[in-house]
């Protein structure tokens, strides 16, 4: 059952995927907003609504390494594995944004504000506040750039016009087809994985942090082969920012979050240097296989580091 369980699932993600993306694509014409920002808001929040749910959720609860765990995990996930088999796959990576000058620094600015915050051992209510704005601090400077970049959108998409009765409604079930999709194909991931002797600590670190980046992975993946290198990208960018930011920062707002630096130092440190390969893959224009595979390479370090 847990196997049909897992395909039915995967199958709602990547519909929910498609529907999502081609409705995103709809609003981004219709405002004259480009890909790379509608894949950075829009569609970054909505995917980033698991690990937010879960974040909060373990903060209520009173686990704060689980909550900051999952930021961490996902964040490093998003760009290791998202990134790394979605320059595997996809042909032809051709952003048209110059993401390096306009949007790197927003793949590192957040960890390091993490890092700072989290020196003391605590990131208190104060501190989550500040993280909200910093999402706040993100959507304006977006919106410093609204216009849409030739070319970028289908030619039947620009025949057509926006209707908001069919295109909301469309919106929500792709994300609820992904989150729920994500959800469901977790479950039955890690009940097969119990099934096949996998160890429960194992289940636990890897498949949390891995179930509430599968939105991320499927619409990054279905944008990339669609032709659609800057949403796909601005995804991963504006997903990482909405962790650290929104996800984070809600969850330390709810109860403070305590953070052990020195037991978790390997895993915030593989985050951080995945989010200067990103840095470094932008600032070459390095959207290809070797790419990929360096930034698989990270994750299986990150993932043998774990392993008894």
């Amino acid at each position: 059952m847990d196997y049909l369980i897992f395909i039915l699932s995967m199958a709602a993600l990547i519909k929910g995927a498609d529907m999502i993306i081609e409705e995103s694509e709809k609003i981004a014409f219709h405002f004259g907003i480009s890909e790379f920002v509608i894949g950075a808001t829009l569609i970054a929040l909505g995917t980033s609504l698991p690990e937010m749910a879960a974040s909060i959720a373990a903060s209520i609860d009173g686990k704060s390494d689980l909550a900051v765990s999952n930021v961490i995990g996902s964040v490093t996930l998003n760009i290791t594995l998202v990134l790394g088999l979605v320059f595997l796959l996809a042909k032809g990576i051709h952003p048209r944004r110059d993401i390096f000058s306009k949007d790197s620094a927003w793949a590192l600015f957040p960890i390091l504000v993490f890092l700072l915050v989290a020196y003391d051992g605590v990131i208190s209510r104060g501190e989550g506040i500040v993280f909200l704005i910093l999402m706040g601090g993100y959507l304006l400077f977006l919106s410093q750039e609204p216009t849409i970049v030739a070319g970028e959108v289908d030619e039947e998409i620009v025949e057509g016009e926006l209707n908001w009765r069919v295109t909301a409604p469309l919106l929500l079930v792709g994300f609820l087809l992904v989150i729920y999709g994500a959800d469901f194909a977790i479950e039955s991931a890690s009940n097969i994985a119990r099934s096949l002797g996998v160890r429960e600590w194992i289940i636990g670190l890897f498949l949390v942090a891995f179930g509430t980046s599968l939105p991320e992975l499927v619409v990054s993946i279905q944008a990339a082969l669609n032709r659609k290198a800057d949403m796909s990208i601005g995804n991963i960018i504006g997903s990482n920012v909405a962790n650290f930011s929104v996800v984070l920062g809600s969850a330390a707002t709810v109860r403070p979050l305590p953070v052990d630096l020195a037991q978790n130092g390997f895993d915030i440190l593989v985050a951080l240097v995945a989010s200067i390969m990103l840095v470094f893959i932008t600032a070459n224009k390095l959207y290809n296989r070797s790419a990929g595979i360096a930034l698989l390479a990270t994750l299986t370090i990150f993932a043998l580091n774990h392993l008894p």
